[in-house]
């Protein structure tokens, strides 16, 4: 059994909080300290937004005197950091004149667009975890980083699952639950020209700076069952990809949404990689589309055949069932680590 300190958040959904669940049902003993309890980050409203950042170096030095706090009771074997983006080096210093293990697990695609903290300390980590391919090679390139591996995202069986939805608020013909970008926003504006009468739902952040039909824009984020339910009710589900970004050798091959969707029992419509394909055969287990044009023809495919839609659907579920869980993702990280201590 090993003990394992957990730092990240934990509300229900996050991709964080499904990972530490998952070690402990792999039979580890956690205890989690949530950045989301110490730094305030998801005010909205503009004194509440002022507030938060000119406090902001304090949230974090409290932040950090919790993890010491807590290390210091728990007596961990290995501290397992969620990206860390508010973890300070001076802490991972302190932990590591205990001989804890430090681990970091990092899930976006480039580590100079969430702060600074980052650059100076993924090298200080005995082991990072990486969830893009080139991950690795951005961080040796850039960060000196040579003990890294590539672990793929996963489908959190607690939150993503089938669910019938008992209310209008979700159904729909096409969704697409994600962030924007100018890269999203040009694929999604490509079906509305296409398809005038399609019936698109748009969840997500950031989607006030687009230029696209209101309609169609949800304003919000969903997130646990919500997400769940947003996925259950559309009959096509889009996984659009980040593109490149500032500090990133590529953009996104696959990203969280690859095992959510089907995890979750969904339609998967993904934009076409070579790295989707090693998950999920393409035309049995989800579909792909490779441009703007063919993002239409398949949407307009699958609309008309709700029989083959449905099947690609079921059989997408029970590969993420057998190979794709984060319970899968767990067991992978513990047989790494364990080697290593």
């Amino acid at each position: 059994m090993l003990d394992i300190l957990c730092l990240g958040p934990q509300w229900r959904g996050s991709n964080a909080g499904g990972l530490f669940r998952a070690l402990l049902r792999q039979g580890c003993r956690i205890d989690i300290v949530d950045e989301f309890y110490e730094i305030p980050l998801c005010a909205k409203s503009i004194i509440p937004r002022v507030l938060s950042r000119i406090a902001r170096q304090s949230f974090i030095k409290e932040y950090n005197n919790r993890i010491l706090e807590h290390a210091k009771v728990f007596d961990p074997q290995i501290v397992f950091v969620y990206k860390g983006a508010f973890v300070l080096p001076s802490t991972l210093f302190e932990l590591r004149k205990r001989n804890y293990l430090l681990a970091n697990f990092y899930p976006d695609v480039s580590f100079h667009n969430h702060g600074s903290l980052l650059q100076k300390t993924l090298p200080l980590y005995d082991l990072t975890f990486t969830t893009k391919t080139f991950g690795r090679h951005d961080m040796q390139e850039q960060l000196g980083i040579t003990q890294s591996v590539f672990i793929p995202h996963g489908f959190d069986p607690e939150i993503h699952r089938p669910m019938e939805d008992t209310t209008s608020t979700f159904s729909c013909d096409v969704s697409f639950i994600g962030t924007w970008s100018p890269k999203k926003e040009r694929y999604l504006k490509g079906v509305i020209d296409a398809l005038p009468g399609v019936d698109l739902n748009i969840w997500g952040s950031q989607w006030e700076q687009s230029n696209l039909p209101s309609k169609h824009l949800k304003y919000t984020t969903v997130v646990g069952d919500l997400y769940s339910l947003a996925i259950n009710s559309s009959k096509i589900n889009l996984s659009l990809l980040l593109e490149r970004v500032r500090g990133a050798s590529s953009g996104d091959l696959i990203t969280s949404r690859t095992f959510h969707i089907p995890g979750a029992g969904g339609f998967m419509l993904h934009e076409r990689t070579s790295e989707v394909k090693r998950y999920f055969t393409e035309g049995e287990e989800m579909d792909c589309f490779q441009d703007e044009e063919e993002l239409v023809e398949q949407i307009q495919k699958y609309l008309a055949h709700s029989d083959k839609r449905e099947i690609i659907a079921k059989k997408g579920h029970e590969r993420a069932l057998k190979e794709h869980s984060l319970d899968h993702r767990a067991k992978e990280i513990l047989k790494i680590i364990s080697e290593r201590i």
